[in-house]
């Protein structure tokens, strides 16, 4: 997964345990897509200080899904979803049992996430 949409996500997740000065540097760089320098400038910090903040950020933010994995969960939940809807779509153009069966795995291992 391209590393912005894995950090956005993660912030999705995750970012209201960030202190309000992490949430709002990490929102920039992230979110906002500023440099390093136009939030150093912002911020009243060097340059240096902002990348190990998004740094300790981006780990905290990592620390958290390792031991909750909201985010993997999430995935899975969404890559199902789009099974049982996938699953309904081809029983709608051709009525089988067997696509039945399938969209029901699916809710059924959703069920246990």
């Amino acid at each position: 997964m391209e590393k912005i949409v894995q950090q956005g996500l993660l912030y999705d997740f995750y970012g209201e345990l960030l202190t309000e000065h992490q949430r709002h540097v990490y929102e920039d760089v992230v979110l906002n897509d500023l440099s390093l320098s136009e939030i150093a400038e912002e911020q009243g910090i060097s340059r240096q200080g902002v990348h190990d903040l998004i740094k300790r950020c981006d780990k905290l933010l990592d620390g958290y899904e390792k031991k909750l994995h909201l985010v993997e969960k999430f995935e899975a939940t969404k890559r199902l979803a789009g099974e049982i809807q996938k699953a309904l779509e081809d029983y709608e153009a051709k009525p089988e049992e067997a696509l039945l069966s399938r969209a029901k795995k699916a809710a059924e291992q959703i069920a246990q996430i």
